[in-house]
């Protein structure tokens, strides 16, 4: 029997670099107790690096008292980290060998109970679960950056996992503010990074083509495309652009364009030149910000959508709407 979502207290985190420790700083600020492992030296000052980072950005999204907020350990070992946890998140380098090997180590030191998620981006669950123990407690839970205010996380299972496993998870998750979208079919990339990789592919195109700079394919998302994407997704806003005969118009209208040579799906070869422009066009976009700075500029600007859309009660608004009323009444 797994533990109740509800009744998750403590959670270990097995990985603390971005994703490890955007996990960290959302569970601390819901009052969930964190234990994380790294054993790379500086693992953890970077950890709480981030968490202090987040802090600004974390408390506009609900405002919590410090005596109420979870408490951060540390440890280089595994096994003191991930025995007393009730969910373990593994967010390692995105290796399958590695992630296997981990997993079934994590598997043999959990409490039987306890929930293990990865943070996986893509590699199938059925594979990273091959050689646990106790395979059917596992899930893939792909969070998206910053993991302390994107609501979104992919949920996963293989064909070990159990519907008890996916469900707990899923109810942990919602506890915590996040939108848990379920995905049913076990494919490589899941959905939202198959979705991105078909721009991330077309973008690499245009800068190796000399078509256009970094800057200039972001501004084509950030003042058009972008705006609707915060709220309606491609599908929802393609119907409305059907008019009053919604999608079938749409797809009538627009359709013969996909016999056009508008895409190109297949990614260029990475060369030396292509990275120099991929790198040199950032680097000149950060406008000399450091890593930090940035972080926080994009903090505030999620929260201030969210916010905004919260009004309405709609879209990541809604989530933070939820979010914001549940831990209300726990912290009461």
């Amino acid at each position: 029997m797994l533990i109740n979502g509800n009744e998750i207290k403590t959670v270990a985190i097995v990985g603390t670099g971005v994703i490890g420790a955007g996990w960290a700083a959302r569970l601390l600020h819901r009052g969930i107790d964190v234990i994380a492992t790294n054993p790379r030296e500086s693992a953890e000052e970077e950890i709480r690096e981030v968490v202090a980072n987040a802090e600004a950005a974390v408390e506009r999204i609900i405002s919590v008292p410090a005596d109420k907020k979870g408490k951060l350990f540390f440890t280089p070992d595994l096994k003191e980290a991930v025995e007393k946890a009730d969910y373990i998140q593994e967010s390692v380098r995105e290796v399958e060998e590695i992630k296997i090997s981990l997993l079934k180590e994590i598997s043999l030191f959990a409490k039987p109970n306890a929930i293990i998620g990865s943070s996986t981006s893509g590699l199938l669950p059925s594979r990273l679960q091959s050689e646990m123990m106790n395979p059917e407690r596992f899930v893939v839970a792909h969070p998206f950056n910053p993991v302390y205010l994107l609501p979104l996380v992919e949920v996963v299972g293989g064909e070990k996992t159990s519907a008890e496993a996916i469900e707990t998870a899923s109810q942990f998750y919602e506890m915590i503010g996040m939108k848990p979208l379920k995905v049913r079919v076990e494919i490589d990339g899941f959905i939202a990074d198959r979705l991105l990789e078909a721009l991330w592919r077309e973008i690499l195109h245009m800068v190796n083509d000399n078509i256009a700079t970094t800057d200039e394919l972001d501004q084509a998302i950030i003042y058009g495309a972008g705006i609707r994407w915060a709220f309606m997704g491609t599908n929802l806003t393609y119907w409305l652009a059907g008019g009053k005969k919604g999608m079938r118009h749409f797809m009538s209208q627009f359709g013969p364009a996909l016999k056009l040579p508008w895409t190109k799906l297949e990614a260029p070869e990475l060369t030396e030149e292509l990275i120099e422009k991929m790198v040199n066009g950032t680097n000149e976009q950060s406008k000399g910000l450091e890593l930090r700075e940035l972080e926080k500029v994009r903090d505030q600007c999620i929260v201030s959508i969210m916010e905004a859309l919260a009004q309405y009660d709609y879209a990541s608004g809604k989530i933070l709407n939820r979010d914001r009323a549940m831990q209300k009444g726990r912290l009461s």
